[in-house]
């Protein structure tokens, strides 16, 4: 088991790349405190994931909660190696339809809230510990109104080269996981159930593999990440996204 004995916080962990990222983690022997908004939705997750978990109910557009979240984690699970930090508000502003508060709320669940938690978290964890730093490929992609989202993950790139700068001397790893295009239950801030088909079919345009990822694919390498394999890995990025970002030539969209 890769995890044997670690114990791990994973943010956003009801469903989707949290969900899957959590029970991987205790499949391979780690204890994993997940957090989630929705009381119905944690008490589900932590029965799917089974006797290695705890949910702890978090609302990170809340400043006061990161630090509440770490100190019930670390409590719960007598120590701290592994943050996978995957919560995040996804929402469209367009300009001149946006309110100042859906801007900043993106900016304090997706940004703030998780430098707060890595600050808070540092003076817990082991030596030698793995942070995983959720991004997107929202960063570099330039989609219409999209602002906030992905000035909010080209945030998190920019703080994992300075968290690891920082944490180096402890040997404690900070590296960017970016999904691109993934099957989710975030798809509901995109369409109605009805359309994901034909939102499927608009995506898969744009990537080079020609379908797109699953929420598993991005919990292994949240695992690599967050396991001895990548003991030499620090300040990196891993990007699950089919090509997207890296060789958007390859895509169907310009195939003859």
């Amino acid at each position: 088991m890769r995890l044997r004995g670690k114990r791990a916080i994973i943010t956003g962990g009801t469903s989707g790349i949290g969900l899957a990222t959590a029970k991987l983690f205790a499949q391979e022997g780690a204890r994993v405190v997940i957090s989630g908004r929705n009381r119905d939705n944690l008490d589900k997750a932590v029965t799917e994931i089974g006797s290695a978990a705890t949910g702890i109910i978090a609302d990170l557009g809340d400043l006061e909660t990161p630090a509440r979240l770490v100190d019930e984690a670390h409590a719960a699970m007598v120590g701290l190696d592994i943050i996978v930090a995957n919560a995040a508000e996804c929402v469209v502003t367009p300009l001149g339809a946006t309110q100042a508060e859906v801007f900043e709320r993106t900016m304090r669940t997706n940004v703030t809230s998780v430098f707060l938690l890595v600050q808070h978290a540092v003076p817990l964890m082991s030596d030698r510990g793995s942070i995983v730093l959720v991004g997107s490929i929202n960063d570099v992609l330039g989609g219409p109104g999209w602002s906030a989202y992905a000035a909010s993950k080209g945030g998190i790139r920019s703080m994992t080269r300075c968290m690891a700068s920082e944490l180096s001397p402890r040997g404690i790893r900070v590296n960017t996981l970016t999904p691109g295009g993934t099957r989710t239950q975030m798809w509901s801030t995109l369409a109605k159930p009805e359309e994901y088909g034909e939102l499927e079919r608009l995506l898969v345009r744009a990537v080079p593999l020609r379908r797109v990822g699953e929420a598993i694919e991005v919990a292994r390498a949240a695992l690599f990440l967050a396991s001895d394999d990548a003991s030499n890995i620090q300040a990196a990025e891993i990007v699950v996204d089919g090509g997207t970002s890296g060789a958007p030539g390859g895509a169907p969209i310009y195939a003859g």
